[in-house]
């Protein structure tokens, strides 16, 4: 789930320790779990209200609680976005359609600490223009963890985001960032998807975000839908939606969200 940057909370740049680090590690877990069920469910016929239940069962059942779930008044336990929906879309009765792309997303909480993930997926064989979407906004977060080292500058992460995607001919979204993560959902810092390298606070060791490019087919600009969460691309093209917990330590960068 994700929050416009000027909402994000005023908590500080949290540095974790290695205690809060490894019940970061735990909520991750149950989050990839999760999204890795998710994957496997996602085919035509199924509702995204199905989808939810799932994901519900598969975060309590592994002892922990949906982050998102009654978040600033949220109703569903993960975001279930469709083709032209970048974020926040809420389960419920829409039956998914061979050919849709479908972003999915997840939080977790593990003794009061947060996990967060995000992928998209197509529903059956999708389009090539979908094709090179979903591959794009995936190698756009795998560019901008890649850039997480310590003493980089938030500049370098969010340039390497936008690179990868608008040197393929997609749009960044910007209205919406990524964020720190730790006992709140979303802490300082903002992670921006753009831009201007060697810009920005200077990354430490122990801070962990939640990096999470949003990239469109289309343009970068988006409107929210009235029922007041899902957001979609002004001009209606398809979104794509990628999202990992990433610490940032000495050594390199530590996906605890990862899938393997």
């Amino acid at each position: 789930m994700r929050v416009e940057q000027p909402r994000i909370q005023n908590t500080g740049i949290i540095i974790k320790s290695p205690a809060e680090l490894e019940t970061m590690r735990q909520a991750s877990r149950v989050v990839a779990k999760t999204v890795a069920a998710l994957i496997k469910a996602v085919r035509p016929g199924v509702t995204t209200g199905e989808l939810d239940d799932l994901a519900d069962g598969v975060i309590r059942s592994s002892g922990a609680t949906p982050s998102f779930k009654g978040y600033r008044g949220f109703p569903k336990s993960i975001c279930t976005s469709i083709n032209e929906e970048v974020v926040h879309g809420i389960p419920g009765k829409r039956v998914i359609r061979q050919g849709d792309v479908v972003s999915l997303d997840v939080g977790a909480i593990v003794d009061g600490f947060h996990g967060d993930s995000a992928v998209t997926v197509g529903a059956g064989e999708i389009s090539e223009t979908a094709k090179a979407l979903l591959e794009a906004a995936e190698g756009s977060l795998t560019s901008a963890i890649a850039a997480c080292r310590v003493g980089a500058r938030m500049g370098d992460v969010s340039w390497a985001a936008q690179e990868c995607a608008e040197s393929r001919g997609f749009g960044v979204v910007r209205e919406y960032v990524g964020h720190g993560i730790g006992r709140a959902l979303h802490e300082e810092p903002a992670v921006p998807n753009y831009g201007i390298p060697g810009r920005g606070i200077p990354l430490r060791h122990g801070m962990v975000l939640a990096i999470e490019p949003m990239v469109n087919a289309g343009t970068w600009k988006t409107k929210v839908l009235p029922d007041g969460w899902t957001v979609v691309t002004e001009d209606g093209s398809i979104s794509a939606h990628f999202e990992h917990t990433v610490a940032i330590l000495e050594q390199g960068p530590e996906v605890l969200t990862a899938r393997n």
